[in-house]
């Protein structure tokens, strides 16, 4: 326990490490702004149009309370818009990364290349085609939308739960959007050492404490408003340092560096 404690701590820090390269480096900063903030301008407009409707929303999900009395009534579609903005935040938060990195791919690149030859050097990159890369991206990211969205339907019917839906339900939550998070910003760096979605996800199951404590700091600070526009080039940095120094030193990830492919 003491051990996965640390870790977690560890994996924090990570976030913030990240946080403070792209303070020194603002131009780096600046670069991975841009595709950030045209993903953002896009979420915003979905969650604004959400909000705006959440009344309408809230009551066509709840026509057995129409024949209820007022308060009844009222409560019961106070806690469905509660969860149907809390669920839409959660698919909001996971596939915002994995579109952003889809989008920004060129700039989180470059920013990660740039991390690690500030701590000796970047592998080489891998041999695969450009279409290739891009396919790979747009699979998974549809694959995080949809484990993302399984997800979301389940905590908004525990949104329901008196007390704990309003409690447990969002902290756990956070851990899996951190978890799933972590996945998505150090695929750049895993996928640069030849490691793809299904090992990588199988590295992180092996350090789940590192993992969440980076996944769920990063949850935290998107949560700002405009945080995860402002941190996402630290976040990027942050995951490249995490996937160099503790993902890929596993044994495995040496051998896929070797040459031996990894496959989905």
């Amino acid at each position: 326990m003491k051990q996965a404690f640390s870790d977690f701590f560890d994996g924090v820090g990570y976030l913030f490490r990240g946080l403070g390269w792209v303070a020194r480096h603002p131009l780096q900063w600046l670069f991975g702004l841009i595709p950030a903030v045209i993903v953002l301008v896009a979420y915003a407009a979905a969650l604004g149009a959400l909000a705006w409707n959440l009344d309408g929303v809230a009551g066509w999900l709840t026509p057995f309370a129409d024949g209820w009395s007022e308060w009844p009534r009222t409560a019961a579609r106070v806690v469905a818009g509660i969860a149907v903005f809390g669920a839409s935040l959660f698919v909001a938060i996971l596939t915002f990364t994995a579109l952003t990195l889809l989008v920004g791919d060129p700039f989180y690149e470059n920013i990660s290349e740039k991390v690690e030859e500030s701590q000796g050097g970047a592998p080489p990159e891998p041999d695969v085609p450009l279409m290739t890369q891009i396919g790979r991206a747009i699979k998974d990211a549809l694959l995080l939308g949809l484990v993302a969205l399984g997800f979301a339907v389940v905590f908004f019917a525990c949104g329901f739960l008196p007390v704990v839906g309003q409690t447990v339900v969002p902290v756990v939550a956070a851990f899996v959007s951190g978890y799933f998070l972590t996945g998505e910003l150090t695929s750049v760096a895993m996928d640069r050492r030849g490691v793809l979605r299904k090992e990588r996800f199988a590295l992180m199951k092996r350090r789940r404490p590192l993992v969440l404590g980076f996944g769920v700091a990063t949850v935290v600070i998107f949560l700002i408003p405009l945080g995860a526009v402002l941190a996402m080039p630290g976040a990027v940095a942050g995951g490249t340092l995490l996937a160099r120094e503790r993902l890929a030193a596993d044994p495995q990830v040496m051998s896929a560096r070797q040459g031996t492919p990894q496959q989905y």
